[in-house]
């Protein structure tokens, strides 16, 4: 027979373990369907007695080994095709395990914290047996069962199955804050499991209006909840509540889920259908990974307690991101392994579990910062992804692009910047109009983007910023220019635009004197965007940086032309001495102390 069993904290463990325990002639050649195995009550152990075959549509936790081996059947497939394949046959149901809520007054059951297919299994089972548990939370949404549906009924004598959290060691820490730091108010997030959704919710705490549509409820979401940033208001479905078909985790998240009104269970064909998912304005979709290469292929987790993410669970949640209007997808991954491997690598293309979808990846994150790939040619994502591998990685990686030509021959790379790239100086400000603009260091992949910013300038502005008509900016020039070593010489660029494909409007920057504690300086902001007060915040930016690295003044010089820019220095808060030399004003900034 087919016996259909309810997934994770919803495994009706008691009638599994009896299953599992049974010596009764007739219990042979058993199929178990499950669609994602991570109880503990179906055993690899037991699934070698080869009594019994599991089915499931996940190949992480339990079954990840015992497919290997052999002992489970895989079936591939997108979750949201699931209830079909068993309205059509393909997947036959003879029983269904269900675990359930002892009924309320009405002679109402819940589902609890497993409803997938469960309504849909028991819709075609022959027999439909239930299992009560106590301890488990009559949750709310799609997940209402009349006690009279049930041709059996038993009562549990085991606990749920309690999920344990995660251990969030400083670099998970670190990537989480990096993932956080692209997700904007008013977004739709998808959680799951793993040390990088353990250490989100302490990053997100201060957004706004979040939204949740995800196929796990868990504790750290539970944490994100209580912080008040999740308010769902901006939702495209079932607006005001967070959105699930699973919850996993501790007694004290089965306790918040009890009655809960503002989490709503529904099936997998409402959580995992794509078109459903992409109502939500900018959902992001989180992907943690095991390895990613050079032109953004991926490789995903396939040990032994994944639970992150599967092949049919992500193509639904991928696609549902490419239809929201702002959606994006974020790969996250450490730049190395737990036994110092490189994580991002020249090529991924031997590893099992490959996600050959590069064009649906737009952002990848390391704990050394966000690579944007969206739009970007090969060569592009290999310099933005070798600015997030980790810095000892680097060299061999440009080298390894060289031979294969995804770089430049000539392209530069200086070793030690990646030990200095200031990633802590990274702030977003909102100019007038609600222009919002994040401001970080120059990185050797903004070379496109900044030849981009040096066209759309006119002859004027280049004439003012560069002292001469230059009329092209070549590979060769812009590359010197956009590579630095961040101690003798920093530069500030300030990006507009969603996360993914966010746009170049200004850079600024300042070079050590030689022979005094000062550092010249320089600006040029997009001419769309003058007037904004851009170039005023850029230059309180260079100031506090010059004076935290020792200078104690800056100097410019200054076509007397360039009203615009001379207003910018004179309005600021620091003395300023200007003497006219051959045409230009020679400034002189004093960083010792303020205008009075």
């Amino acid at each position: 027979m087919n016996i259909f069993i309810g997934t994770g904290a919803a495994e009706p463990r008691t009638l599994v373990n009896c299953l599992m325990q049974a010596r009764g002639y007739r219990l042979q050649d058993l199929t178990l369907i499950q669609l994602v195995s991570f109880g503990d009550a179906i055993s690899y152990k037991a699934l070698q007695s080869k009594k019994y075959r599991l089915k499931t549509f996940f190949s992480g936790w339990v079954s990840a080994e015992a497919i290997s081996a052999g002992q489970v059947d895989l079936v591939p497939s997108r979750f949201s095709a699931i209830p079909r394949l068993m309205k059509e046959g393909q997947i036959p149901i003879d029983i269904a395990f269900v675990q359930i809520t002892p009924p309320n007054r009405a002679g109402y059951c819940s589902l609890g914290v497993g409803v997938d297919v469960a309504r849909r299994a028991m819709e075609h089972a022959d027999l439909v047996v239930g299992e009560v548990n106590h301890d488990i939370p009559f949750t709310l949404g799609d997940t209402f069962v009349p006690f009279d549906a049930f041709d059996i009924i038993i009562e549990s004598i085991d606990p749920p199955f309690y999920f344990p959290r995660f251990k969030v060691d400083p670099v998970f820490d670190k990537l989480a804050a990096n993932v956080a730091s692209v997700i904007e108010d008013g977004s739709c997030l998808a959680f799951t499991f793993g040390p990088i959704f353990e250490a989100l919710p302490g990053h997100l705490a201060g957004k706004k209006d979040l939204g949740i549509h995800t196929p796990f409820f868990t504790d750290a979401l539970m944490e994100l909840v209580k912080s008040g940033a999740v308010t769902n208001r901006r939702k495209g479905l079932f607006r005001g509540r967070s959105l699930t078909a699973y919850a996993l985790g501790s007694k004290e998240l089965m306790h918040f889920l009890d009655k809960n009104p503002i989490v709503e269970f529904q099936s997998i064909d409402k959580v995992f259908n794509p078109m459903e998912i992409g109502r939500n304005h900018r959902f992001v979709f989180i992907i943690p990974v095991r390895r990613v290469d050079l032109s953004g292929l991926v490789a995903l987790h396939n040990s032994k307690g994944n639970v992150t993410a599967g092949p049919g669970q992500m193509a639904d949640f991928f696609n549902g991101a490419e239809i929201s209007r702002g959606g994006y997808t974020i790969v996250a991954l450490p730049s190395r392994n737990r036994m110092g491997v490189a994580n991002i690598r020249l090529s991924v293309e031997n590893s099992p579990d490959l996600l050959s979808i590069p064009e649906s990846i737009d952002l990848v994150a390391t704990e050394h910062g966000i690579a944007h790939l969206r739009g970007k040619t090969l060569r592009e994502r290999a310099q933005a992804l070798i600015e997030i591998a980790h810095p000892e990685d680097r060299p061999a990686l440009v080298e390894g692009a060289k031979k294969i030509n995804v770089l430049y021959q000539d392209q530069i790379f200086l070793a030690d910047s990646a030990h200095f790239y200031p990633s802590d100086i990274e702030t977003r400000h909102t100019f007038k109009d609600n222009i919002n603009v994040r401001f970080r260091a120059i990185k050797p992949s903004d070379e496109d983007q900044m030849r981009q910013l040096f066209y759309r300038f006119s002859d004027k502005a280049i004439y003012y910023r560069y002292f001469s008509p230059i009329k092209t900016m070549p590979h060769e020039k812009m590359q010197e220019y956009v590579n630095v070593d961040y101690r003798n010489v920093l530069s500030i660029v300030a990006l507009v635009g969603e996360p993914g494909q966010q746009t170049i409007i200004a850079e600024a920057r300042f070079a050590k004197h030689q022979d005094k504690p000062f550092v010249d300086i320089a600006f040029v902001v997009d001419e769309a965007y003058q007037g904004c007060g851009i170039a005023t915040h850029l230059y309180q930016i260079l100031a506090r940086l010059a004076r935290d690295r020792g200078a104690q003044g800056m100097t410019a010089d200054i076509l007397p032309s360039n009203m615009a820019m001379l207003k910018v220095l004179e309005k600021g808060n620091f003395p300023v001495q200007a003497k006219l030399e051959q045409g230009v004003y020679a400034l002189t900034i004093d960083l010792s102390g303020q205008k009075g």
